[in-house]
């Protein structure tokens, strides 16, 4: 059985995955300004790659692609999932790092993107610091390995839509 066979359409199912997408927001809004976790820079890297990747959802449910769009739509879930991927992924590695390996604590994100070039806040939240290194667990994993399995798993579900049948034929 294809697990995209749960849903009767392929607008169903990309409205889902864009609903999860907000779902995930709303849950790291609340993170953030209910239970006071404050977002290194990693992280705000990867709700930028969550939003562009509900955004691809969001107009997928309502174009309601052919297949020939739902390849689009797959490739386009593949730049956002994957740079969200790699963005959890590297987070991770660092998260593995000793705190003495990593740069201190630096400016914020919020005043790196006022006085920075956008590549170079890019480049040092690559490079991590020790407010990445920070490890917050969530049902006993570190929220970036949520979110790449998460990443993975939306970017895979977009590919599988591709043979999805348009509308789902109701046989008596």
């Amino acid at each position: 059985m294809n697990p995209t066979d749960l849903f009767p359409s392929r607008r169903f199912a990309y409205a889902f995955g864009f609903l999860v997408c907000a779902a995930l927001m709303a849950y790291a809004l609340y993170l953030q300004y209910v239970q006071l976790l404050e977002p290194c820079p990693m992280c705000w890297f990867q709700r930028v790659a969550l939003v562009l990747l509900g955004g691809v959802f969001l107009v997928a449910a309502l174009v309601n692609p052919s297949r020939r769009g739902a390849r689009r739509t797959a490739w386009g879930a593949l730049l956002a999932g994957g740079a969200g991927a790699f963005l959890a992924a590297r987070h991770l590695y660092i998260q593995s790092m000793p705190s003495d390996q990593l740069p201190s604590c630096g400016m914020g994100i919020t005043y790196m993107l006022e006085t920075l070039p956008f590549l170079d806040v890019f480049a040092r939240a690559l490079k991590g610091s020790v407010e990445c290194n920070k490890i917050d667990l969530i049902l006993g994993l570190p929220i970036p390995a949520w979110n790449l399995l998460f990443f993975v798993a939306a970017v895979a579900a977009a590919f599988l839509l591709i043979n999805h049948r348009a509308h789902k034929v109701h046989t008596p």
